[in-house]
C-alpha cells in the first residue's frame, strides 16, 4: 500500500492566518501543524478554504514561514496544561509562565476546544454572591451559578469594579473555591497591576490567571478565552471546586473572532461582525456551566464601543447573563463611583424568594425613587429646586442622598487614592436605603452621604 502523506505545504500567507494545502490526509479542524524544519512554529487549523487547503491560525511568530514550506500534522489539537500547580500563577494559553516564576509540570493536558455539554446544568438559582459592593448587592445581585456582565464604554470603571469583585468575593469565600481570570486583549500593565492586588490580599494562592494581551496577535487573544475556560472545567471537574470566572474583556474576544474573520475572506454580517460571532460567543459561554461536581460563575467586563449598547458585538453577549450591570458615563462624569447607572442594571436573582422580602420590597421603591428623581432633574437645572412642589423637593433630596449613598471607596484602589476601602454587608445597605426611602435622614446633609459605608458614617459626620 503506498504511504499517506500527512504533511502539506504552506501555500499563502495574510498576517496570522496561513493557507495551507494537503494532498493526501487531510486534518482536522483545530488540529495543529508544525513546520518540518522548526517544530517550535505552530499553526492551528481554524477552517477550509477550498477543497484541498485550509486556513490556520499561527500560534508563533511568522518569520519562519514562507510559501512552500512543509508542515506536518500532529493530529493533536491545542492542549493545556491543567493541575493544581496552576494555582497562585499567571500563564499564557500554552501554560508558560508569565510571572517570572518556575516552569509548571502538570500531569495532564487538556484540549481547549470542546462541545458545551448542555445538560450538565443542574444547579437550581437560588442562591446570591454577596460582594460588599452597596449598588450591586441591592440592585444588581449576582447569582451563584449564573452570569453577570459589566458593560460600559472606554475609560468609565469596568476593570476596576471587576477587580474590586474578585478582591472581595475571592477573600471571603470558603476553602472549595478558586478562581480563574482571563485577560483577553487588555493592557498589559493592567494584568500587573491585578497580581500584585491578588498577591497583596493573600487570595493570589486561589486564583489562576490565564493572559493573552492586546499587545498579542488575533490568534492567541482569540484562544485566550478557551483557554481559561478549560482550566474553570478542570478545577470544576476534578478537584469539585465552586469556580469563580473572571473575563476582562468578552468584546475583545468577538473583536479577535473579526479580525480572523476578515483574514480568512469571510462575508461580514450586515453589520460589520463575522457571521459565526453567535457561534462563537455559545461555544465560550456554554461551557460555563455548573454541574454537581461544582458550581461555575461568571464575572465578565463588556466593552461598549462608542458608548452604543445597540453594536451587535455587545448584543450577542446578552442571551447568555443573569445579571446585566450597565456603565454610565455620565455618572462617571459627576465623580460618583463606582458609575453603574442602576435604573438600567438588571438580575434575575431580585426576586422575593430568593433575597428575601424586605430586600425585594427596598430595591423596588430604591429604583422608583431614583426614576422619580432623574425626571425632576431637568426641571431643576432650568428652573432652580425652589419651584418644585414641597412633595417633588423632598423626593429630589431623597433621590440625590440615594445616589451619593451608593458611592464606595473599593479596596484595589487604596493605593492609588490612599483611601481605605469598606465592604458593607448587604443587610446593613437594606436597612439603610430604607432609612433614606422612608425619610429617617432627611435632616443630614446631601454630602455628608458621599463615599461612606454605612449611613452610620453620614450621622457621625453630620
Amino acid at each position: 500500500m503506498p504511504k499517506i502523506e500527512t504533511s502539506g505545504k504552506i501555500v499563502s500567507i495574510r498576517g496570522q492566518v496561513i493557507e495551507v494545502e494537503f494532498s493526501d490526509l487531510k486534518p482536522k479542524i483545530h488540529d495543529v501543524l508544525v513546520l518540518e524544519s522548526d517544530p517550535y512554529s505552530k499553526l492551528e487549523v481554524y477552517s477550509s478554504s477550498g477543497e484541498d487547503t485550509f486556513f490556520c491560525l499561527a500560534l508563533s511568530s511568522t518569520e519562519n514561514l514562507y510559501r512552500g514550506a512543509v508542515v506536518v500534522n500532529t493530529g493533536e489539537p491545542v492542549l493545556f496544561p491543567v493541575g493544581k500547580e496552576l494555582l497562585g500563577r499567571a500563564v499564557d494559553i500554552f501554560g508558560h509562565p508569565q510571572d517570572a516564576g518556575r516552569e509548571i509540570l502538570t500531569k495532564e493536558r487538556w484540549p481547549i476546544h470542546k462541545v458545551g455539554d448542555y445538560k450538565a446544568e443542574e444547579l437550581l438559582k437560588t442562591e446570591i454572591i454577596e460582594t460588599g459592593i452597596k449598588s450591586l448587592d441591592l440592585l444588581a445581585p449576582i447569582v451563584k451559578g449564573g452570569k453577570m456582565g459589566l458593560f460600559g464604554g472606554a475609560g468609565v470603571g469596568k476593570t476596576m469594579l471587576l477587580t474590586e469583585i474578585l478582591h472581595n468575593v475571592v477573600g471571603r469565600t470558603g476553602g472549595n473555591t478558586v478562581s480563574v481570570f482571563a485577560g483577553v486583549g487588555e493592557r498589559s500593565r493592567e494584568a500587573l497591576e491585578l497580581y500584585h492586588s491578588l498577591a497583596g490580599s493573600k487570595v493570589l494562592s486561589s486564583a489562576t490567571l490565564v493572559f493573552g494581551p492586546m499587545g498579542e496577535n488575533p490568534s492567541i487573544r482569540f484562544l485566550s478565552g478557551f483557554a481559561a475556560t478549560t482550566l474553570a472545567e478542570y478545577y470544576r471537574d476534578v478537584l469539585k471546586k465552586d469556580v469563580l470566572f473572571f473575563m476582562d474583556n468578552v468584546y475583545r474576544f468577538a473583536q479577535a473572532g473579526n479580525e480572523l474573520s476578515v483574514l480568512t475572506n469571510r462575508l461580514p454580517s450586515e453589520d460589520g461582525y463575522q457571521a459565526t460571532l453567535e457561534s462563537e460567543m455559545a461555544d465560550f459561554h456554554e461551557r460555563l456551566v455548573s454541574t454537581e461536581g461544582g458550581v461555575v460563575t461568571s464575572i465578565e467586563a463588556i466593552y461598549v464601543p462608542a458608548d452604543d449598547m445597540l453594536d451587535m458585538g455587545v448584543q450577542a453577549i446578552y442571551p447568555y447573563l443573569d445579571t446585566i450591570v450597565v456603565m454610565s458615563r455620565s455618572i462617571y462624569q459627576e465623580g460618583l463611583l463606582p458609575a453603574i447607572d442602576v435604573l438600567n442594571s438588571t438580575s434575575s436573582a431580585l426576586e422575593p424568594g430568593i433575597v428575601g422580602e424586605f430586600h425585594y420590597d427596598v430595591a423596588l421603591q430604591a429604583r422608583q425613587l431614583l426614576r422619580q428623581a432623574q425626571s425632576l432633574e431637568r426641571i431643576v437645572s432650568l428652573v432652580g429646586e425652589s419651584e418644585l412642589s414641597g412633595e417633588d423637593q423632598i423626593i429630589y433630596k431623597r433621590g440625590r442622598k440615594l445616589k451619593n449613598y451608593l458611592t464606595q471607596q473599593f479596596f484595589v484602589a487604596e493605593g492609588q487614592k490612599g483611601i481605605k476601602g469598606v465592604f458593607v454587608p448587604i443587610q446593613i445597605t437594606a436597612h439603610d436605603v430604607n432609612g433614606i426611602i422612608v425619610g429617617k435622614y432627611d435632616h443630614v446633609p446631601d454630602d455628608k452621604f458621599l463615599y461612606i459605608g454605612s449611613i452610620q458614617e453620614a450621622i457621625g459626620n453630620a
